[in-house]
């Protein structure tokens, strides 16, 4: 389909002949399951006819008895099926089946599904687009991607000031468990410069998916497409709901759209990633995780971003659940180095009530707000600053060992920083801001507080 506007009539036309290509009848080339294990089956027969990423099918049954073949040897291939359980047996005929593939359409928005394409929801059957879309598709090429130029108001001042976002940015939430990370992750999804809204929910609790669309979501849910799969489902399935959503995010870019893709969260991603390969035989090299673990990670990533010269954007939002809070686990470390910038939530600031509990210091955009005027710049620079100044002698403060008048400038970080934090607060019941620099400057303007706030 073309990225310049609907599809045409030969586009319509290569999607039902493909459809019903897929219906067709056809020579089925099969193999006999020859072992059982808690994790994966084993069939001979079909190491010559298959390649690895492939699908095989279980008996006649349906999307249920499919499985991925993650290693083939002379002997037989290893499947690891999509169902928690391996409901087959000794002797099972297995076939090779058609690679997984989704059909988006505009008609998706404010759908749930699974991360096979199936609804979850009550609204019926989904709507068949125009074209299948791999699961497993390429990024647009590197010289033919648009650059990221566009910024994207969030409401949030806290980003909005100190970790700006453009459209087809690649940011990272890092935060460790119960400090406001999907708090955040629904402030960002009621953006308004948004057209459509992608959201996958990766290895949650079952009770927690209703509270995010209902009540965490609300009316945005109109423009959101959420792709889910809970913590007890089988690693394939939470392996493949963030590619499920990065399809559907590449169709709405595709169409000209302005999409944000929500990951929630990467990191149990990586977890079910790292199952699959040591059920495949793979070594463990760091912390558990497989070497194709970190080249899954970039293959994911990557997809996102913006599109080809005409075609809209993909703004990615990928949530980091660190592990004990430590910032070094190898997947945070390799995921920081992929993407365009991170947010930190720190634990600290949380345990304060200030939310978002953004760590400013540690948080970085590595895309420059465009239409921001020098003294914007300075004046971000300089509160930058005074932030690290008052951080870095709270200890100092709390001993008694400041005195006012000896250093200007902590002076100035004392009589402001508590200002700003307060300004910095905001939560999903607040009003999204229109303008963060009008909002901090109303704030700065504001009494001084009492003394309280001023040995933090």
């Amino acid at each position: 389909m073309s990225a310049q506007g609907p599809p045409t009539v030969l586009d319509r036309l290569e999607g039902v002949l493909a459809r019903g290509a897929k219906l067709a009848p056809r020579v089925a080339v099969g193999g006999v399951v020859t072992e059982i294990a808690t994790s994966h089956f084993r069939v001979a027969g079909l190491s010559r006819f298959v390649r690895m990423g492939e699908i095989v099918r279980l008996g006649s049954g349906a999307r249920a008895g499919i499985g991925e073949v993650v290693r083939i040897d002379d002997a037989a291939i290893t499947v690891k099926p999509f169902d928690a359980r391996c409901n087959t047996e000794i002797g099972a005929r297995a076939f090779r089946a058609e690679s997984l593939t989704l059909w988006p359409d505009e008609s998706w928005k404010g759908r749930v599904v699974d991360a096979l394409g199936r609804p979850l929801d009550d609204a019926g059957a989904l709507s068949v687009g125009e074209r299948g879309m791999a699961l497993d598709a390429e990024p647009p090429p590197a010289m033919r991607r648009a650059r990221v130029r566009d910024p994207i108001k969030t409401g949030i001042r806290v980003i909005d000031l100190f970790t700006p976002l453009c459209a087809g940015q690649r940011i990272g939430v890092f935060a460790g468990s119960g400090v406001g990370k999907s708090s955040l992750l629904a402030m960002l999804a009621r953006a308004p410069d948004f057209e459509a809204v992608v959201i996958a929910l990766v290895g949650e609790r079952g009770r927690e998916v209703r509270e995010f669309l209902d009540d965490t979501l609300g009316d945005n849910r109109e423009k959101a497409i959420a792709v889910v799969s809970t913590g007890d489902e089988s690693p394939m399935m939470r392996r493949l709901a963030p590619k499920t959503a990065m399809t559907i995010a590449e169709y709405f870019r595709d169409r000209g759209q302005s999409v944000l893709l929500v990951v929630d969260s990467v990191t149990r991603f990586a977890h079910a990633a790292r199952d699959v390969a040591l059920a495949a035989g793979e070594p463990a090299v760091a912390r558990g995780y497989a070497p194709s673990v970190f080249s899954d990670l970039p293959r994911l990533l990557e997809r996102a971003g913006p599109g080809t010269e005409g075609a809209g954007a993909i703004t990615g939002v990928f949530s980091v659940l660190v592990d004990g809070d430590d910032h070094n686990d190898p997947v945070a470390d390799n995921i920081r180095g992929t993407l365009d910038g991170h947010i930190v939530l720190d634990r600290a600031i949380a345990d304060q009530g200030r939310y978002p509990a953004v760590n400013v210091l540690s948080s970085i955009s590595r895309i420059p707000q465009p239409n921001w005027t020098p003294e914007q710049r300075a004046l971000v620079t300089r509160l930058r600053g005074l932030i690290a100044r008052f951080e870095e002698t709270r200890e100092l403060r709390l001993m008694g060992g400041y005195s006012a008048g000896a250093d200007p400038v902590l002076d100035q970080a004392v009589k402001t920083v508590p200002r700003i934090y307060d300004a910095m607060t905001q939560t999903l019941d607040s009003a999204l801001c229109d303008d963060p620099f009008v909002e901090l400057a109303a704030a700065l303007r504001t009494p001084a507080k009492a003394e309280e706030n001023a040995n933090g």
